[in-house]
């Protein structure tokens, strides 16, 4: 059973739905079309379902990476924004980085067009097009059952390399890796049949205790390596061998040797299938020591020796900001939750954090102002153990373990097992605003209008005011995509125009995802995690209302252009002081909405004079900002005229001069958050006479 379909959307053009992971792509051709199937034999890449349309034209209403492939599957062009580009009559490949994955086929000459606002396709004539998609949802394919022995853990481990579809440069890519199979706890060790590790000839050795298995597991998923006990950690491939005990500590040289490693991958893969011009590539290759080409083409151990002779310092500040480090306390009872922090290439830390009280957690900013403020608190709940966790250079962090992360998300293993369950979705997303304190009626509006903004991805919002416990706990039970609750949460409950709702009464719940802005939502946030929910966002303290409004209006915007949970918080965390009060309960890569190029991105820029009168010029750059789909090794290109390198998610493109002209310009395609001058506005907000 496929969970994409390709069908005739209702103004004749050409719709393409996955159901499982709520995307939604539409193609529009020179006329009204309806598809007919055709086999997936047509196309060299894996598509779960695939058409046949008889057009001169197709658009796709964004600039996305696109790759033109011939009957032999060598790329003969890569575009890039602004650009039209020719090619003569041929066979032809072409395949288009969308929130899901687009393959076409067609013979003769092909005519490329991306203007900025959308990418088309022109053929001169009627003629056969095959359309083929690929989700990119992946799940576990098969679960692994170890017992709790470390010698049978690190056997478990040793295979979660079966993921990874090539052992090439190429498994940098996001969508290559695989999602690592499950882990469960049982009686005996037993590997499904069929679950077979790549030869990839390496080896890590560490001590046999879950502290030091750990660590090394995501190192151990991308080498598709085999784990063995051993005096000293150190990583073997043939006759070479490199220490994991470096002067920065274990844990440090792991993720040093990963960071390096998966670098490298993506700056020699340019020599492969994905010819792109990358920015990192252009400032690390004058001092590599040794050919990409060569190296495209070596063994897998052959690579590792090649790579890890490059002193770290001479790549690391070209490398990408990491993602995500999560802090998992090496105990049994968590090895469930490893495959799923490695599908998203998570560093692994053991825990390394100090008690904090509440009034810790709060900055002197903020509980100067509370002091001179109303909160929102009535009768708080017991606050739970707070713990900040060791700093990370990573732009987010996780935390397994019992106690509650400040600056961190509360991972827990029953979000992800929630995700796993999800049923395909039919028809429009659907959202509801709940908000029980008419002295928030700003954030309510706010949402209100922000959900559902984007017409090229409409949502089914629902507005509640002032809900009853019954009425409250119908919303929650309803299949809801996401649901943001603005209101007040106190030891007993939500707190209704008739009492209270406890969510730890509650037997199942049918919302996916939410936001409790509210004081001291944590305990209830986790009882909807524990009922059936995936993610959400919640507070540990209480916050003022005109705080908990700033934090609130942020993240509305961020979740609906794209940003996962995590995402936003961390970027919706720098616009207010309030932000620390406030962190992601189980599944931090959770998202509402599809970014309309994929990726999601950040823009920074100030004006200065440029000499020249009345115009002026502005520096910019931007920072794609990696999510769940679109992680570590994923490429993103800004969409400003003259601009051609790709960069790797997680790195800023570096600062240049575009006039006011190009700024309006990316404004009018483009909805994100930018940052000006050190204060967070939205793009479509800034006024079009700034420039």
């Amino acid at each position: 059973m496929t969970f994409v379909r390709i069908e005739r959307g209702p103004d004749g053009q050409l719709r393409v739905r996955d159901r499982i992971e709520r995307r939604r792509c539409d193609l529009f051709a020179d006329r009204p079309v309806t598809p007919r199937p055709v086999a997936d034999e047509h196309f060299a890449a894996p598509v779960d379902t695939a058409v046949s349309v008889d057009v001169a034209e197709l658009s796709y209403p964004e600039v996305v990476e696109t790759y033109v492939r011939d009957e032999t599957g060598a790329v003969v062009h890569g575009m890039r924004h602004f650009e039209t580009h020719d090619l003569p009559a041929g066979e032809y490949s072409v395949e288009l980085c969308s929130p899901i994955k687009l393959y076409l086929r067609v013979e003769g000459p092909l005519t490329i067009d991306a203007d900025g606002n959308r990418t088309s396709l022109t053929f001169g004539r009627d003629v056969e097009v095959l359309l083929g998609a690929r989700s990119y949802h992946e799940r576990p394919a098969t679960t692994i059952t170890t017992t709790t022995d470390p010698h049978d853990v690190m056997a478990a481990v040793s295979h979660l390399g079966s993921a990874l579809k090539t052992t090439s440069p190429e498994r940098s890519f996001p969508t290559l890796r695989g999602h690592p199979p499950g882990i469960q706890l049982g009686d005996e060790l037993s590997i499904p049949d069929g679950l077979d590790r790549p030869d990839s000839g390496v080896t890590i050795e560490v001590p046999p205790t879950l502290d030091a298995v750990y660590p090394v597991t995501p190192l151990a998923y991308y080498l598709a390596a085999s784990v063995e006990p051993g005096d000293d950690p150190r990583l073997v491939a043939d006759e070479f061998e490199y220490a994991l005990d470096g002067p920065n500590g274990f844990e440090s040289t792991v993720e040093r040797v990963l960071k390096q490693v998966l670098f490298l991958d993506c700056v020699v893969r340019t020599e492969g299938y994905y010819p792109v011009e990358l920015q990192e590539r252009k400032m690390v290759e004058s001092a590599l020591p040794f050919d990409l080409s060569a190296v495209y083409d070596r063994p897998l151990a052959e690579q590792l020796r090649e790579y890890l002779a490059v002193p770290y310092d001479t790549l690391e500040p070209h490398m990408p900001t990491w993602k995500l480090t999560s802090h998992v306390e090496p105990v049994a009872a968590n090895l469930e939750t490893l495959p799923f922090l490695l599908d998203d290439l998570s560093l692994i830390r053991t825990p390394d954090a100090r008690e904090v009280t509440p009034a810790e957690a709060q900055s002197t900013a903020i509980d100067s102002f509370m002091r001179e403020r109303t909160t929102r608190s009535f009768s708080s709940p017991p606050t739970p153990r707070l713990v900040r966790p060791e700093p990370t250079d990573s732009l987010e962090q996780a935390w397994v373990g019992p106690d509650v992360p400040v600056g961190a998300s509360k991972v827990t293993a029953a979000a992800f097992r929630n995700r796993l369950r999800q049923e395909p979705t039919e028809g429009d997303l659907s959202l509801a605003v709940i908000c029980n304190d008419d002295t928030m009626l700003d954030e309510h509006e706010t949402a209100s209008d922000v959900y559902g903004s984007r017409d090229s991805l409409p949502f089914d919002v629902t507005v509640h005011r002032d809900l009853t416990t019954d009425r409250l706990a119908e919303v929650f039970a309803a299949d809801v995509d996401f649901l943001h609750y603005i209101g007040h949460i106190d030891d007993a409950g939500f707190r209704c125009p008739d009492g209270h709702l406890d969510a730890t009464t509650l037997d199942d719940v049918g919302v996916d995802a939410f936001f409790l802005n509210a004081c001291t939502s944590y305990q209830q946030g986790m009882a909807l995690i524990d009922a059936g929910a995936v993610g959400g966002i919640v507070t540990v303290a209480d916050v003022v209302n005109t705080g908990a409004t700033a934090v609130g209006r942020m993240l509305t915007r961020m979740l609906n252009a794209g940003f996962p949970l995590q995402a936003a918080l961390s970027v919706a965390s720098d616009e207010s002081l309030f932000g620390a009060q406030y962190l992601v309960v189980g599944d931090g890569n959770t998202e509402i909405a599809q970014s309309e190029a994929g990726s999601t991105s950040i823009m920074y820029f100030e004006n200065r004079p440029d000499g020249g009168g009345d115009r002026e010029t502005y520096e910019v750059s931007f920072q794609f900002y990696p999510n769940r789909l679109y992680g570590m090794g994923s490429l993103g290109t800004p969409v400003l005229e003259g601009y051609t390198d790709s960069i790797l998610a997680g790195n800023e493109t570096p600062t240049y001069s575009a006039s006011g002209r190009d700024i309006r310009s990316l404004l009018d395609i483009s909805s994100c958050p930018v940052r000006v001058d050190d204060e967070w506005r939205w793009s479509e907000e800034l006024p079009r006479d700034w420039f």
